[in-house]
């Protein structure tokens, strides 16, 4: 059919309260595919209808509604029944992202040590007698990306340099 589109959306994992870096990342990509990411972002007021409103007045409040709705509704559908009776009675998206970063995101100390644990385990990592190369280095990258999604750099150059030691 003309106009339509191949894209197919993936649901987020459910937040269960674990992995909050790795769940915002996806669930931000997931809102942004469905068009509500500004739900959350933005947390504009629908302002009320005039007097005699226009069919184009009419149609953009029924958007911009149902846009906050879809978006508190994703929310709700990818946390789990334990979170969700924490965040049940907030008023908006917006509200629940707010309360999500607070309560699971962990302050600045907490992320450092999870970075210096996690850059320990990256350092202590070696390769398995049975394992491929491809697979030893994807368990490599796989420590590097959580240390980035905790707001820290780590360089790809690294990864060469213990694989450069293996190989020698």
């Amino acid at each position: 059919m003309e106009g339509e589109s191949s894209f197919s959306v993936v649901a987020p994992p459910v937040f269960d309260g674990e992995d909050y870096q790795v769940w915002t990342v996806t669930m931000e990509a997931f809102l942004e595919a469905c068009d509500l990411w500004d739900a959350i972002e933005e947390d504009y007021e629908v302002p009320s209808l005039p007097e005699n409103p226009t069919v184009a007045q009419i149609k953009t409040h029924k958007e911009k509604k149902t846009k906050k709705s879809k978006a508190k509704n994703c929310l709700f559908a990818t946390v789990s029944p334990n979170i969700f009776s924490k965040v049940m009675s907030l008023g908006s998206a917006k509200a629940i992202w707010d309360f999500l970063k607070k309560e699971y995101k962990g302050d600045e100390r907490i992320r450092g040590m999870k970075v210096l644990n996690l850059v320990r385990e990256f350092e202590m990592q070696q390769m398995k007698e049975s394992e491929t190369i491809k697979v030893y280095i994807e368990r490599l990258f796989g420590i590097a990306n959580k240390v980035r999604i905790l707001g820290d750099e780590f360089m790809d150059n690294r990864i060469v340099q213990k694989n450069t030691c293996i190989l020698t």
